[in-house]
């Protein structure tokens, strides 16, 4: 019998700018079963020190292991108190926000929680500002104080979207006596106070998490002990679930899979309407090709999305010409407006009035997958049928990948983007605005004073203008190129309950849902 959930996931933005007391002890669960449910997984975790990290895989962990001032309940937009006890905006203008540190917290070390463990959270966060880290999320926070229980961030301006950003994997309270102040902390060790402890952990293979008995905060339900199991590859996490080595499946799996996915041996699936986008990055650092923009616009001009859409992806991601996702204020259509079709001779007119040389060589890099190659394949073969390109494509392991493009050691390269936080905010500050977290090497001036204006509304709706208008700037501009948004996809065997609050466009792995039946 057939057994498919389908989610239907709306996102509405909106900022909380005062938040009451929540969070409850964990309650003992009563299942029978007392063996580990096992996930699997293609995200990898870059780092287990949250400061070194600014990805789907290590936020996924943070968000389980570690507690933040705020967090997300299941699909609400509007944080809520999880560590704090309250958080508020002090004063009109949007410049400080003040929380009330919950006083029953210990790590789950034992050691209680303070608010000097959180103004040191987030200082040593900024002071390494790893290539890969989360840093980039807070241009607008100048310093934190602490003070007995209280934690003000002061800002450098308005920013409603600050206690979204609190919320995320970015703020993260670590043990101050166990993380070093000026680097990353070494080994597999976590010393955090969230729903689980982290009780073994091999790099790239497995992570075990028991519940954690000491957790106080928002969620009001004990876990089951969960393995996660790390794959390289999207095919091999289907082969898994087929030879049900685990018995839920989530995020990246191959295209043909979906496509063909038989539930009449009880599977689960959960198809839930997601915020997660892929973009084709341009390095337009100087000695790039890509640093010239009318080779940017070139690239676009020709890029057909709908052959990558149907033909390495099998129609389970849709063209995406925005850079801000269906579902979200101020989504656009900008790219399609002004590329509406794929135009080899508009491609040669800008190279020729630029004064440029064909073909145009240039580096493509992208993470080890038969899906990303496939997709690589078709780009590479679009572009060079022009004539006008010839392009090397490069392909590396994940953290491999992410310290090449930190460097700028590819000209274009693709990177799928999930929404750190359910607002507009979060595609626009962190891909497009200077010292972004793609280190393309992209700054514009306009675009950073739009990205600012943003952020001063409360009622993001009034933020709709500017939104429009930076998705305009950067379809002239082209510092990347929207490929597609996609559907998110959780598999589950017919034991296991709960799997659908794994997605739910907050990006928060919510692991102590799942339950045996």
């Amino acid at each position: 019998m057939r057994s498919t959930v389908r989610l239907r996931i709306l996102i509405t933005c909106g900022v909380l700018v005062a938040a009451g007391v929540g969070g409850w002890q964990l309650l003992p669960s009563d299942g029978e079963r007392t063996e580990p449910i096992t996930v699997g997984t293609t995200d990898e975790v870059t780092s287990l020190d949250p400061a070194g990290a600014y990805d789907a895989g290590s936020w996924a962990m943070y968000s389980n292991v570690f507690q933040s001032l705020l967090t997300f309940k299941p699909g609400l937009t509007q944080p809520v108190p999880d560590a704090a006890e309250s958080c508020k905006f002090v004063g009109t203008k949007l410049t400080t926000y003040q929380c009330a540190l919950r006083d029953d917290l210990t790590f789950a070390n034992g050691r209680k929680i303070t608010a000097e463990d959180v103004k040191y959270s987030f200082e040593r966060m900024l002071r390494i500002k790893s290539d890969v880290g989360p840093q980039p999320l807070f241009p607008t926070l100048k310093n934190v104080s602490a003070e007995g229980r209280t934690v003000t961030f002061h800002l450098s301006g308005r920013d409603a979207t600050f206690p979204l950003k609190v919320a995320t994997g970015a703020g993260s309270i670590v043990d101050k006596d166990h993380y070093p102040a000026d680097k990353l902390r070494e080994g597999t060790a976590v010393d955090g106070s969230g729903p689980y402890v982290l009780k073994e952990y091999k790099n790239g293979e497995s992570a075990r998490l028991e519940p954690n008995p000491n957790y106080r905060g928002a969620v009001s339900k004990a876990g089951h002990t969960v393995l996660v199991k790390y794959y390289g590859q999207s095919e091999d996490l289907a082969k898994a679930f087929k030879a049900k080595d685990v018995q839920v499946a989530h995020r990246q799996l191959p295209p043909n899979f979906l496509a063909s996915l038989d539930t009449k041996d009880g599977t689960r699936v959960t198809e839930a309407e997601s915020a997660e986008i892929r973009n084709l990055n341009f390095n337009v650092r100087p000695g790039s090709p890509m640093a010239d923009k009318a080779v940017r616009q070139a690239v676009a001009a020709v890029l057909d999305r709908p052959a990558i859409t149907e033909g390495a992806y099998k129609g389970t991601v849709e063209p995406l010409y925005s850079l801000i996702p269906q579902g979200f204020v101020g989504h656009s259509t900008a790219f399609y407006d002004v590329y509406p079709e794929p135009s080899e001779k508009k491609a040669k007119s800008l190279l020729r009035n630029a004064g440029i040389k064909t073909p145009v060589e240039f580096t493509y890099g992208f993470r080890k997958d038969a899906t990303y190659a496939a997709e690589a394949a078709e780009i590479k073969k679009q572009l060079e049928e022009t004539g006008l390109f010839k392009v090397k494509v490069v392909e590396a392991d994940w953290q491999s990948f992410q310290k090449g493009y930190a460097k700028g050691s590819y000209d274009a390269y693709p990177v799928g983007w999930l929404p750190d936080f359910p607002d507009s905010d979060s595609f626009t500050a962190p891909l497009v605005g200077t010292q972004n977290t793609l280190h393309n090497g992209f700054s514009s001036k306009k675009i950073d004073e739009l990205i600012s204006s943003t952020q001063q509304y409360s009622d993001r709706g009034r933020a709709t203008g500017d939104f429009k208008e930076i998705q305009n700037e950067v379809a002239a501009d082209v510092p990347l190129l929207p490929l597609w948004q996609k559907t998110d996809y959780v598999l589950s065997t017919d034991q296991v309950a709960g799997s659908q609050y794994l997605t739910d466009g907050t990006g928060i792995w919510r692991l102590w849902e799942l339950s045996w039946i």
